[in-house]
């Protein structure tokens, strides 16, 4: 008997693998061009500065405290690894779906009939009442004569892997936007101070004009004037400030701590990385977590069509149960052992249709999950491309600025002494001069904002900061 078991076994296992891989399908990673991936670079050299350690990219020493702070607090971060955990209870479900299920079952039946419905003879005496005791144990078993079961966990695995790759997108991101609410609140600063010191300026300036007309070289129109020109400085300080504090609140929020103060450095001392390596478009498939997690999806989206073909072919299930039974309780374990083993096939033939719309979904959704994937990777190239060429421009705004600056700066000198001792010139060349000062200095700020976000964007582009 047990020698027709493991034959029976043996060829319901072999011809579970020989079917199955008629009808499901192995999962190939679909060939997508990369070579053209990086508008105007052509690098043929697989070294990443998403290689790099955050610590090795970032010299700021407040700033690695604060990306570390992120990284061990953030809540989105935290979600992601309970998604994760979700993930892998369903991987292990789809794995203990190749063992059989097995339950006990406890019992007692008390019956008891009626002697007028037995229609027993007059004078026959018969106990209508009687006790059944039983306790068994019931398994059963699904053969995955299809790959149904196989593919389910090749799904479930993917759909894990998936998540795992989300988190790492949670963590580059987090990374990336800690760094440039950093960069902007330093920025910030700068502009503030610059805005502050032109104010005090002006001040003076307002009182040197006064001075002036005492003297009758100006009249009250130029210090009416030099009056607006302050006030237009002092009426940008509060938006500045403004914009300081909600930073510093979005910061915060990054990190889990209430809304407050982020302690910092300044613009002037920040070291731009400048060895920007961006390694081969095709390390993006490695490297770029939300790319692994647009394939991972496709993946199990490929699994879920598979599992959709095997609805259409017969199971094999076999059932068993054995225990004790007795009609007395004292003789439940003498002689009272019963069993039965039952194989069955189950093969659809009418099923409203539900078998042929669960493959088409399946294939729609397997197709909207390759299209995804594929504008996931066109989304990251030129993610790559924006932020190297953003890097660009601002190293190309430099010289230029610095120029525009240090012209200005003389216009406002000039003008202002050829106020002193010439009527010629007029107060308006002055706040002209002034006025174009202050946006030069501002925009320089923003010229070296540029420069710090485009490496960062660009590191998080490549799929940097989860290594």
């Amino acid at each position: 008997m047990n020698n027709n078991k493991n034959i029976f076994i043996f060829v319901a296992g072999f011809i579970a693998l020989s079917f199955a891989s008629c009808v499901t399908q192995k999962y190939k990673q679909p060939e997508l061009k990369t070579e053209n991936l990086y508008r105007g670079i052509s690098s043929t050299d697989s070294t990443s500065i998403a290689d790099l350690q955050p610590s090795v990219l970032f010299k700021d020493e407040a700033l690695r405290a604060l990306i570390q702070e992120g990284l061990s607090n953030n809540l989105d971060l935290k979600s992601a690894i309970e998604r994760m955990r979700i993930a892998q209870a369903n991987l292990t479900g789809s794995k203990l779906a190749f063992l059989p299920t097995l339950t006990a079952d406890v019992s007692v039946a008390d019956n008891k009939q009626s002697s007028a419905a037995l229609n027993f003879p007059s004078g026959v005496n018969i106990n209508t009442e009687t006790q059944l005791y039983k306790v068994q144990l019931s398994a059963a078993w699904e053969l995955d004569v299809w790959g149904k079961l196989a593919s389910s966990k090749r799904s479930a695995l993917a759909s894990f892997l998936q998540t795992d790759a989300a988190k790492r997108v949670v963590q580059t991101q987090l990374i990336s936007n800690i760094a440039n609410a950093y960069y902007s609140l330093i920025a910030l600063d700068q502009q503030l101070k610059i805005t502050e010191q032109t104010l005090r300026v002006r001040e003076k300036s307002v009182e040197t004009i006064k001075s002036l007309k005492e003297a009758g070289i100006v009249n009250g129109a130029a210090v009416v004037q030099s009056e607006a020109n302050k006030y237009a400085a002092e009426v940008s300080i509060p938006d500045l400030k403004r914009s300081i504090r909600e930073t510093e609140n979005a910061l915060s929020i990054l990190l889990n701590r209430p809304a407050g103060q982020i302690q910092r450095s300044n613009i002037d001392n920040q070291q731009v990385y400048t060895n920007l390596n961006t390694g081969v478009p095709s390390l993006l498939l490695k490297n770029r977590p939300d790319v692994q997690q647009a394939e991972f999806a496709f993946r199990s989206a490929f699994e879920n069509t598979n599992v959709a073909k095997t609805y259409f072919y017969p199971s094999l299930t076999l059932t068993a149960n054995g225990g004790l039974s007795s009609l007395k309780l004292q003789n439940l374990f003498d002689n009272s052992i019963f069993y039965n083993i039952v194989g069955g096939l189950t093969q659809p033939i009418f099923n409203r249709g539900q078998n042929k719309v669960r493959l088409e979904t399946a294939k729609a959704n397997q197709q909207i999950a390759f299209n995804d994937f594929k504008k996931t990777i066109l989304t990251a190239g030129g993610e790559v491309s924006n932020a190297l060429y953003a890097y660009q421009t601002a190293i190309e705004k430099e010289t230029s600025r610095a120029k525009q600056i240090a012209s200005l700066q003389k216009a406002v000198e000039f003008t202002e002494e050829l106020l002193k001792y010439s009527s010629a010139t007029n107060y308006t060349d002055v706040l002209t001069s002034e006025q174009s000062l202050l946006n030069a200095q501002l925009s320089a700020v923003n010229d070296k904002l540029q420069k710090l976000q485009a490496v960062v964007n660009l590191y998080r582009a490549l799929g940097g900061g989860w290594k």
